[in-house]
Order: C-alpha cells, then structure tokens, then sequence
C-alpha cells in the first residue's frame, strides 16, 4: 500500500522521540499518540516541524545538568 494513501499518526516516547504508526492500530507499548494524523508525508512533515533536537531527552537533561552545574 502507498504510504500517501494509509492513514499515519504521530506517536512519541518518553525520551520524546517521534515516530509514526498506522491509524487504527495498537500503539506499541512506551509511545502514545501526539494528535497528529493524515498521510505519510504529513505526518513526517510535522514531525520534521516539532523535533528539532534529535537527542533523547535524558541526554538533552544530563547536558544541561551540566551547563548548570559548571556555573
């Protein structure tokens, strides 16, 4: 099936990484949907909108953990 024709919706995890996942299906266990939904292309569209900094977020808080700690 053509990723333009299924239906997607935009799902994270708790680190806050995206991904999506086909409507209508169970959401694997560790992510939950973030109100998004429509095409392939839509969703990675808002995903490449919303995610900016790849990097999990226990890492993003351990670098500035950091930041403030050498102040």
């Amino acid at each position: 099936m053509d990723g333009d024709s299924q239906s997607f919706v935009v799902v994270f995890n708790d680190e806050e990484q995206y991904s999506i996942w086909p409507a209508g299906r169970e959401l694997p266990a560790g992510w939950q949907a973030g109100g998004v939904h429509g095409s392939k292309t839509e969703c990675l569209a808002h995903i490449s909108q919303v995610w900016t900094d790849m990097r999990p977020l226990s890492v993003r808080r351990a670098a500035e953990q950091a930041i403030h700690s050498h102040r």
